[in-house]
C-alpha cells in the first residue's frame, strides 16, 4: 500500500465517523489485494518470459550442440563396432587360425620327459595380496603345468600383509617344493608399485637372468597343465613375437546375474577387440594376466612401469613402440574368478577406466614421436585403440542414453534421429551378445546394466584424463572363492539386511531420481512409449544405488 493511501487512511479516521470510515477502509483493502494480485501475475508472466527466452537461446542450443556430439560419437562407436565384427567374421571363415599364421610345431610328448636342454627356461609368476582364498588353486596350477621341473621357476610375489594369507601362501609353497618344484616365494617389506612394483621387483632375482620367457598368472587364475605346451611354440619359432595372450573362462559365471552380464562384455571384448587386433596390427592391450613374455622383449620396452594402474597396457604399448608384435590365442582358456561383489566391480571398472585414459594422456606424444612403427598402427593405437574403445565408449554410453536422451522429452523442440537411437544401438547390442549366445535371454538387464555402470567408468575416464584424486587408486579385486561363497550364503540369509546403508550408492540414486522424474513427464506429456526405457533404466540406477546387486557379503 502506498504511503499516500496510508495517509487518506489517517485523515478519514481523524475527521469522519467509524461506521464510514470501515466501509472506505473495507473498499480500499480490496483494491489493494487486486492491484498485488496484478502485481504477482505481472512477475510470474515476467519470469516465465525470461525462462522462455533462456530455454530458446541457451538451453535448447546447448542440447542441440551436446546431441550432435553424440551423433558423431554414436557413428564413431557404430563403425568401430562393426569393423571389428567384420574382421573377426573374415578371421572365422578363412580359418586364420594363430598356428597356421605363424609357424607352429608342438613339442613332443617324449621330449618332455627327458627334461633335456632344448626346453627353454620358463618363469611363471603369480603376484598376490591377501587373497587367501585363492592362492592355493593358482599356486597349486602352476605348479602342475606340463614342463620339465628343471626348465621352469614358479615365483609367488606375495605382498600380503595379513598373516593368515601369508601363512597359507608359505605353506602351499613348501608343500609343492617338497615334490621337487623349484618354487620361490618372494617377499617385499612395502608395496610401492603396488602390482607392477611387485613383477619388477620379481625380475631382479638372479635366478631370473636364466630364464627366456615368464608367464603371467593372478591369483584366481589356474592355467590347464598343456598352456605352456600350447603358448611356447609361438614364441620359440617366432622372434618377431613379444607377447602371448590367452582367453579367460570364468568359473564363477553362473553365480548371479551381474557376473553373467560381465561374462557377456568380457567375452566380446575376447572375441573381437583381441581377436581383430591381433589379426589386423599384430597389436592388442595385454590383460595382465593369462599370457607369456619374451624376457628380452619386456626388457627392451622397459620393464614394468607404476605409472599407472594399467600398468600391463602400459607395457604393451611400449614394446608395440618398439617393433614387437603380439598374438592372441582364442582357443587356450585360463580359468578365473569374476568379482561377484557390486563394490568389488565397481573398483575395477574404475582402474580399467581410469588406467586407460591417464595412460593416453602420458604417451600421445610419445607414440606420436616414435620412429620405428608406421603411421597407420600410430592411427591405430591413438584412434581406435584408445580414443574410441577407452575414452569414446564410456563417455557416450552414459551422456547420451543416462542424460541426453532422458532430457530430450523436457525440450520437444530435440529431434534425435531413430538411427540413433534404435538402429545403431541394436546393431552395436546384437553384435556384442553374439559372443555369449547362451546370454540372449539377459540382453535387457545387459543393456541397463551397463548404462549404469558406464557412469562410473566415465568419472573414471575423467580422473584419469585429468589426473584428478584417484588416478592412481588401486585396489585389489576382491575374490571369495568357492570356500569362502559357501559360507556367505548360509550367513547372507540371516543378514541380508545388515548395515544396509552402507550398501547406499548416493550417484546411482540421483540419476535414478533424473531419469525417473523425465520418465513421469515422458508418461503425462508425451507421444510415445519412451517412458518405459526411461522407467526400466531408473529401476536399475535404483537397484544399484541401494546395493542390492550381485553377492551380498554380510558385514557383520
Amino acid at each position: 500500500m502506498s504511503p499516500f493511501m496510508k495517509l487518506f487512511l489517517f485523515l478519514c479516521d481523524s475527521l469522519s465517523p467509524s461506521s464510514w470510515f470501515l466501509v472506505q477502509r473495507h473498499n480500499l483493502a480490496s483494491s489493494s489485494s487486486e492491484t498485488d494480485g496484478v502485481v504477482r501475475s505481472g512477475i510470474i508472466g515476467e519470469i516465465g518470459y525470461i525462462w522462455k527466452q533462456t530455454r530458446i537461446l541457451v538451453c535448447i542450443p546447448i542440447l542441440q550442440v551436446l546431441v550432435t556430439l553424440c551423433l558423431v560419437m554414436s557413428f564413431l562407436l557404430f563403425i568401430e563396432r562393426v569393423y571389428m565384427s567384420i574382421v573377426v567374421v573374415i578371421v572365422k571363415l578363412l580359418r586364420r587360425r594363430p598356428e597356421k599364421v605363424h609357424k607352429w610345431e608342438a613339442l613332443k610328448d617324449d621330449d618332455l620327459e627327458l627334461a633335456n636342454t632344448n626346453y627353454p627356461m620358463v618363469l611363471i609368476q603369480i603376484p598376490m595380496y591377501n587373497e587367501k582364498e585363492v592362492c592355493q588353486l593358482s599356486i597349486g596350477a602352476a605348479c602342475r603345468l606340463s614342463w620339465p621341473l628343471d626348465r621352469m621357476i614358479v615365483q609367488v610375489l606375495d605382498d600380503s600383509t595379513d598373516p593368515a594369507s601369508k601363512d597359507l601362501v608359505n605353506a602351499e609353497c613348501d608343500k609343492w617344493a617338497r615334490r621337487g618344484i623349484n618354487i620361490m616365494s618372494e617377499i617385499r617389506d612395502n608395496r610401492i608399485g603396488y602390482k607392477a612394483g611387485a613383477l619388477k621387483a620379481g625380475m631382479m632375482h638372479h635366478y631370473v637372468k636364466q630364464c627366456e620367457f615368464v608367464a603371467i598368472f593372478d591369483a584366481d587364475f589356474q592355467p590347464d597343465p598343456d598352456f605352456l605346451t600350447r603358448t611356447i611354440p609361438f614364441l620359440i619359432h617366432n622372434h618377431e613375437i613379444a607377447l602371448v595372450q590367452c582367453r579367460w573362462k570364468f568359473v564363477n559365471a553362473n553365480e548371479c546375474l551381474m557376473t553373467r552380464m560381465q561374462e557377456m562384455s568380457l567375452n566380446y571384448h575376447f572375441l573381437a577387440e583381441q581377436e581383430s587386433g591381433s589379426s589386423t596390427h599384430a597389436f592388442f592391450g595385454f590383460n595382465g594376466t593369462a599370457g607369456i613374455w619374451r624376457i628380452v622383449a619386456l626388457n627392451e620396452a622397459g620393464g614394468w612401469k607404476d605409472r599407472t594402474t594399467v600398468e600391463d597396457m602400459d607395457l604393451a604399448v611400449r614394446a608395440c613402440l618398439h617393433g614387437w608384435k603380439f598374438v592372441y590365442v582364442h582357443d587356450v582358456e585360463v580359468k578365473n574368478e569374476l568379482p561377484s561383489t557390486f563394490k568389488a566391480y565397481r573398483f575395477q571398472q574404475h582402474r580399467w577406466s581410469c588406467g586407460p585414459a591417464n595412460l593416453c594422456r602420458k604417451m600421445t606424444m610419445e607414440i606420436l614421436q616414435n620412429k620405428k612403427v608406421s603411421v597407420l598402427k600410430k592411427l591405430y593405437l591413438i584412434y581406435n585403440f584408445f580414443f574410441i574403445r577407452k575414452i569414446v565408449v564410456h563417455i557416450f554410453t552414459f551422456f547420451f542414453y543416462c542424460l541426453i536422451l532422458p532430457t530430450t522429452v523436457l525440450f520437444p523442440e530435440l529431434q534425435v534421429p531413430k538411427w540413433a537411437t534404435v538402429y545403431f544401438p541394436t546393431t552395436i547390442t546384437l553384435l556384442n551378445a553374439i559372443a555369449t549366445p547362451r546370454s540372449l535371454h539377459l540382453l535387457v538387464f545387459w543393456i541397463l546394466f551397463e548404462n549404469v555402470m558406464s557412469m562410473h567408468r566415465t568419472k573414471a575416464t575423467f580422473i584419469g584424463l585429468l589426473e584428478a584424486g584417484r588416478v592412481n587408486e588401486w585396489v585389489v579385486t576382491e575374490k571369495l572363492g568357492d570356500t569362502l561363497k559357501s559360507k556367505l550364503i548360509a550367513k547372507a540369509t540371516t543378514k541380508l539386511f545388515t548395515r544396509f546403508g552402507q550398501r547406499i550408492n548416493w550417484r546411482e540414486l540421483v540419476v535414478g531420481l533424473y531419469i525417473f522424474f523425465c520418465g513421469c513427464y515422458d508418461f503425462a506429456f508425451g507421444g510415445s512409449y519412451f517412458y518405459v526405457y526411461l522407467f526400466l533404466q531408473s529401476c536399475a540406477f535404483f537397484v544399484a544405488g541401494v546395493g542390492y546387486i550381485g553377492t551380498i557379503v554380510p558385514t557383520a
